[in-house]
């Protein structure tokens, strides 16, 4: 399948962003929380599908939440303690890159865990999130699926970019030979946390534009409508004519040099 254009998902995300736009500011008119799980294979598009989301949204009010290996304090709590301070309050909006279901995929694959450690786990998830949709959290739960071949060619893609680089550690490279691991990992998980009040949503990630289309698309669908009238401070003319910056103390630097730029070609 032909893949979606940069052009053509930039004229489609921008409309879709401006929804994300007014949904957060019903979210902090009305108080709800909002709590979105990102979770799939390594190199699905999580960070991409995140990015989407918060570019145009307040940073105070949307944080998104990745958390390293846990310490040996954090390894010694209660599993979703340290999941916990990073729940919103009212009006606010978290984006789990990753999340607790870290248990149920790379810590389980990897052995990180233990068995007691997992099936715990799988009793646990339904009823933490009973409790967090009881309070009132709106809480989704998106899982991005992509194929191996399309796996192999994006990790290939990070080893040969010196910027996309650091998105590779021996864990992912593991993972490539441990893809039937993972998949029966995550049925294992589904049969377990698939419940009717917190569903998992598959989203094809193949194509990450349209993937990433798919999900803000879906998200939003799955709210009220969240159209309020904005809050617009007024503003006025200023009473005198705008001045330039001035520089008394310090001496401003020149212009970043764009090579070829104001020079005739002889």
């Amino acid at each position: 399948m032909k893949k979606l254009k940069r052009k053509e998902y930039d004229a489609l995300v921008k409309p879709l962003q401006i929804e994300l736009a007014s949904m957060s500011n019903w979210l902090k008119h009305t108080g709800k929380r909002l709590v979105v799980v990102f979770e799939g294979r390594d190199t699905a598009g999580k960070g991409g599908a995140i990015n989407a989301i918060n570019q145009h949204l307040n940073p105070r009010q949307c944080q998104v939440v990745a958390l390293p290996k846990p310490n040996n304090r954090e390894s010694s709590q209660w599993y979703f303690q340290r999941y916990i301070p990073h729940l919103p309050a009212a009006g606010e909006i978290t984006l789990f890159d990753r999340s607790w279901y870290n248990r149920a995929g790379v810590e389980k694959v990897m052995e990180f865990c233990t068995g007691e450690e997992y099936r715990k786990f799988l009793r646990q998830a339904p009823v933490f999130e009973k409790l967090l949709i009881d309070d009132g959290i709106l809480l989704f739960k998106y899982w991005l699926t992509v194929d191996q071949s399309e796996q192999e060619e994006r990790f290939a893609e990070r080893l040969e970019n010196p910027l996309k680089r650091w998105k590779l550690s021996p864990v992912d490279l593991q993972a490539r030979a441990r893809y039937d691991d993972y998949t029966k990992a995550r049925e294992s998980m589904l049969k377990a946390t698939h419940t009717d009040y917190a569903p998992w949503t598959f989203v094809d990630f193949n194509d990450q534009r349209l993937g990433r289309l798919t999900l803000i698309r879906d998200l939003l669908e799955r709210l009220p409508n969240t159209a309020v009238v904005d809050d617009i401070p007024p503003f006025p003319p200023l009473e005198k004519k705008p001045k330039k910056e001035a520089f008394k103390t310090l001496k401003p630097i020149a212009p970043f040099p764009i090579p070829g730029k104001g020079k005739e070609k002889k």
